[in-house]
């Protein structure tokens, strides 16, 4: 499988981001939570450690969604086809409660952000997926309680998605953002019907072909593109 993910900054509307662009036809793009140890990655240098074993890189990772203290999933996630933890479709504290909330789908050949009762009325067969929320853009429309006067910043990550899924754009803020602001990119910058919004504050990136690779808090679920050592 060959991986070619496009990483680069990005403009819009008076502020900055850093937006890589996977193609899930080609590349190979994973989650990942726990190491054959049985701890967490928590980082991008143990997973990019372990795939070095293996003759693989990690070309691009994010963090993929809100975890409990013990860094477990808050929401559904399902990792190489097993489902480790179970939908969530209720309200809850935090953003992840903000509904509607959404699911990130990496299936055959495509990805895609689906909102949680739609996900759950459709049942589509993820080979990976994670939930998390608020979504920021629905079929084309903002989330219906974002607030363009809103006060509240932070450097925010998040995913979007094109309608055929072959198309998936992760942002992360390069300086604080509103909800609304960073729903917009996705929408009217990235013209992207669907985007998930990922975490904020603990937001980080790994890109190598930015020279850049964000170290801080342990992590929970982590998205990555993975690609041969030697390509």
């Amino acid at each position: 499988m060959q991986a070619d993910v496009t990483c680069a900054e990005r403009a819009f509307d008076g502020l900055t981001y850093t937006a890589c662009e996977v193609d899930p036809r080609v590349d190979d793009l994973r989650l990942f939570l726990d190491a054959s140890s049985g701890e967490k990655y928590g980082q991008f240098s143990a997973i990019d450690g372990a795939l070095a074993e293996q003759g693989k890189t990690l070309i691009f990772g994010m963090n993929a969604g809100m975890y409990h203290d013990d860094r477990s999933p808050v929401g559904h996630y399902v990792e190489d086809g097993t489902e480790i933890m179970r939908v969530i479709p209720n309200a809850g504290p935090g953003n992840f409660g903000l509904l509607p909330n959404g699911i990130f789908c990496i299936g055959d050949g495509r990805a895609d952000v689906i909102e949680t009762l739609a996900y759950e009325a459709e049942r589509p067969n993820c080979r990976y997926a994670t939930q998390s929320g608020p979504m920021l853009v629905i079929d084309g429309d903002l989330h219906p309680r974002f607030l363009e006067d809103s006060d509240s910043r932070y450097i925010r990550n998040g995913v979007g998605t094109s309608e055929d899924g072959t198309r998936v754009v992760f942002v992360i803020s390069d300086q604080s953002v509103t909800f609304h602001e960073f729903g917009r990119i996705f929408r009217d910058d990235l013209d992207l019907p669907n985007a998930l919004f990922l975490d904020g504050s603990v937001s980080r990136l790994h890109a190598p072909q930015l020279n850049r690779s964000d170290f801080g808090r342990w992590l929970g679920p982590i998205v990555g593109v993975v690609a041969p050592l030697d390509r």
